[in-house]
């Protein structure tokens, strides 16, 4: 059997690795010049920076954390990691609410307070009968936080990354990808003693070299072979019982079609699509990141990453500093910093030239007291267009008729933005095992 996989990012490598292993014949059809999708990662002046914002190497998935580990082999370093949320000025732990002694004293208050009362309406609703969904994200934000969190935090950082009304967005992702904090966890840190939230993230690992792309380019050293870059599929169809693949001028026949691609670039290859699907797959939201590269002479704060919720410290939701991760991420005296903005064709971070968003993120840095613009010796930016999945309203009725109709030309959905899901590199992988694995083990 032949199996053609559409993409040669992190899940298309993954799943090549792993069919490969049984005996199988692949093929990667891959638009870009280069594999590695969003976990690509760019080397210049001795700085190395993820194109796709900053990764790190942890899971909960016990299974999945020992097979990127054991991958990646010795090129790899641990890190405890240490982030911040920055608030008014200064440094919060993170997670936010394990950090409430950092705030000041009228707004901790408000966010205990806020806490408990919140505890208190669940556990009286839990006593009246079954407690109702959550409405939308912002309504599980308020009933899980409390108003002191949401507002401090919740709602403006979220409001800056996904840039979509938060009661206009599905709860139904956020259970198990944000944590419910313990009550006791929050009174302790308000308190001033030490609490670990997501502690799963405690400690994580990192290439030594080569930026993330290092782990995809372990995953498919046993089928870089099989790897087509520039391949742009622009067409998919039956043949009987083959596949013909087309990016115009090539076609590729198989018995068995993977796609790893975004539904928006798979669905246009196909022929026959329906209007109601075509109207699905419109409706689907979806944020792109914009990075930009900082190096600067001279060491960075010590932190992993830091969350800025205020949207006056500008367009970036996060910055990161990869030379934390790393040493091999940049020059001997210097240190990096990675900052991410989310957008959405026709908003201010789409409508800017790259020199405007990257001085816009260095003025903020600098007002932050993160660097000095003296002291600058690198600048760079990539843009991603398809950076993550919003589960708006009509997230499951749109998502799951494209899937159907994909799912009826026998084409098989594995992956991030193939899938149509928030998945983590663990998560990517995860689908990856599950799928080649069927009831046997898969090694």
């Amino acid at each position: 059997m032949t199996t053609a996989i559409l993409g040669a990012g992190l899940t298309g490598c993954t799943l090549a690795r792993l069919l490969a292993k049984k005996g199988e014949e692949v093929v990667v059809l891959e638009a870009a010049d280069g594999y590695g999708g969003l976990c690509r990662s760019v080397t210049a002046d001795g700085f190395t920076f993820d194109l796709g914002g900053s990764h790190i190497i942890f899971s909960r998935d016990g299974e999945v954390l020992a097979w990127m580990r054991e991958v990646l082999g010795p090129n790899r370093v641990e890190r405890h990691r240490e982030t911040k949320c920055f608030y008014r000025g200064r440094y919060v732990q993170y997670p936010f609410e394990n950090g409430l002694a950092d705030l000041p004293p009228d707004d901790r208050f408000r966010c205990v307070n806020g806490f408990v009362r919140a505890v208190i309406a669940a556990g009286l609703e839990a006593e009246r009968g079954e407690p109702a969904p959550a409405r939308s994200f912002q309504d599980w934000i308020y009933r899980t936080f409390g108003d002191g969190i949401a507002d401090c935090y919740m709602v403006p950082y979220n409001e800056k990354i996904w840039k979509y009304p938060l009661d206009e967005m599905s709860a139904h992702w956020v259970d198990g990808r944000v944590p419910r904090p313990p009550l006791a966890d929050v009174l302790r840190s308000a308190c001033g003693l030490p609490t670990e939230g997501y502690a799963h993230q405690a400690v994580f690992s990192y290439p030594a070299e080569g930026g993330i792309e290092a782990l995809v380019r372990a995953i498919a050293a046993p089928i870089e072979d099989r790897i087509r870059c520039g391949f742009h599929v622009r067409s998919v169809r039956r043949d009987g019982d083959r596949f013909l693949i087309s990016d115009g001028e090539t076609t590729v026949a198989a018995d068995r079609c993977i796609s790893t691609i975004p539904l928006q670039a798979l669905v246009p290859a196909l022929d026959g699509v329906p209007p109601e699907v075509a109207g699905a797959l419109g409706r689907l939201v979806y944020n792109g990141v914009a990075c930009v590269f900082v190096g600067v002479r001279g060491p960075v704060p010590p932190y992993s990453w830091v969350y800025l919720p205020e949207p006056g410290l500008g367009f970036a939701n996060r910055i990161s500093f990869p030379s934390n991760y790393s040493t091999g991420t940049a020059p001997a005296g210097c240190g990096s910093i990675l900052a991410e903005c989310t957008y959405r064709p026709g908003d201010p971070v789409a409508a800017m030239d790259d020199e405007s968003l990257v001085d816009h993120v260095l003025d903020r840095l600098e007002a932050m007291g993160v660097l000095r613009r003296e002291d600058v010796v690198f600048t760079g930016i990539a843009r991603q267009p398809f950076g993550y999945v919003v589960y708006d309203l009509a997230y499951p009725e749109s998502v799951g008729a494209v899937r159907e109709f994909v799912a009826a030309r026998g084409i098989d959905l594995v992956g991030r933005f193939a899938e149509f899901e928030y998945l983590n590199m663990d998560g990517c992988i995860r689908h990856a095992l599950d799928y080649v694995r069927g009831p046997g083990p898969c090694a």
